[in-house]
């Protein structure tokens, strides 16, 4: 059964932003499609989870219109966290989600599949809308790998992501590879695609419509204008800039491609300062009101006075696209 809409309602939907196509399909599942953020992991200044910050950026990013969100992934510092601080940000994040629009996607990636099995059995008792991992970093082999996500697709009829980086090296995810798995275990049919060389991976990936069912972009989306143009599924970016990333996808459905380039190239000069001053996109997440604290597991680099000047100056031209405001914070 499909459901059919009239331009009326096509149309309002555009004009409201991106709330129409993140409502239930005809089946009662959510879209696998559009701004999916990486969910990042907020701490205190002694470096402990913070959850109730979590369940904040949930709330900012819901209100940012985007279309799913995901957590924990490589941009959460995801092997920084305890089993018991993942059990419970998954169970936070659920609590959360409970009557929001977005998809949640929970990661369950591990060293090797009797951890991510771990994983994967708590989350599919919080019944997310699909799962996400990354390659185990043990794999000696691609059967290695695609035994990973046999088992996983084992535990779990729900849709499942690969990622294609993070895991062993050395080890090259076949495309043909992962449309086979795709055709033995249907729900194993998304990837978000990593592994060089990215657009032509992600053509053949496209190319194979069924058995693969969407492909996503990583990498903060920095080729997404091109992906868009190539009909692909969708990005998962980092949040801080959520509603920008959900302002560009709007206008480029909405066939305002020119406009959606404006937004974009300004877009992509701030997530291109986090390669330059680590720590800028953890800086944005505070100067916005959504976390205490910059403190990250990761680096203690603390920004100076010339940092923090040229960041403001980056984010001063995003301030008119974004739906939610800046808190004075930082």
């Amino acid at each position: 059964m499909t459901t059919t809409y009239t331009r009326r309602q096509i149309l309002a939907a555009l004009a409201a932003g991106s709330t129409f196509t993140v409502r239930l399909n005809a089946s009662g599942k959510k879209p696998l499609r559009g701004v999916f953020p990486i969910v990042a992991t907020p701490f205190t200044e002694a470096k402990a989870v913070d959850f109730d910050d979590l369940a904040k950026e949930v709330d900012f990013l819901d209100r940012c219109g985007v279309h799913g969100m995901v957590w924990p992934q490589l941009a959460s510092e995801y092997w920084l966290l305890t089993k018991e601080e993942r059990f419970r940000g998954m169970e936070a994040l659920d609590r959360a989600m409970k009557g929001r629009r977005p998809a949640l996607v929970l990661g369950v990636q591990a060293p090797n599949t009797g951890a991510m099995l771990e994983y994967a059995r708590h989350a599919e008792k919080l019944g997310p809308d699909a799962m996400i991992a990354i390659p185990p970093a043990e794999a000696k082999t691609l059967d290695d790998f695609l035994d990973y996500y046999r088992a996983l697709a084992r535990v779990t009829k729900r849709p499942i992501f690969i990622q294609t980086s993070g895991g062993a090296k050395d080890i090259d995810p076949k495309v043909e590879a992962l449309v086979a798995l795709a055709r033995e275990f249907p729900n194993c049919a998304y990837v978000k695609e990593e592994y060089p060389p990215i657009i032509p991976r992600m053509i053949e990936l496209a190319r194979n419509r069924p058995p693969m069912r969407g492909v996503f972009s990583g990498n903060h989306g920095r080729g997404w204008m091109h992906e868009m143009r190539l009909g692909l599924d969708g990005t998962m970016p980092a949040s801080p800039l959520a509603d920008v990333y959900v302002r560009v996808w709007d206008l480029y459905q909405a066939g305002r491609r020119e406009e959606a380039l404006e937004v974009f190239s300004k877009l992509l000069l701030l997530i291109n300062l986090d390669g330059e001053i680590p720590g800028t996109l953890r800086y944005i997440m505070k100067k916005r009101g959504i976390f205490k604290t910059t403190v990250s597991r990761l680096s203690d680099a603390r920004l100076s006075p010339e940092a923090i000047e040229e960041i403001e100056f980056t984010f001063a031209a995003l301030k008119r696209y974004l739906r939610m405001g800046v808190s004075s914070s930082c």
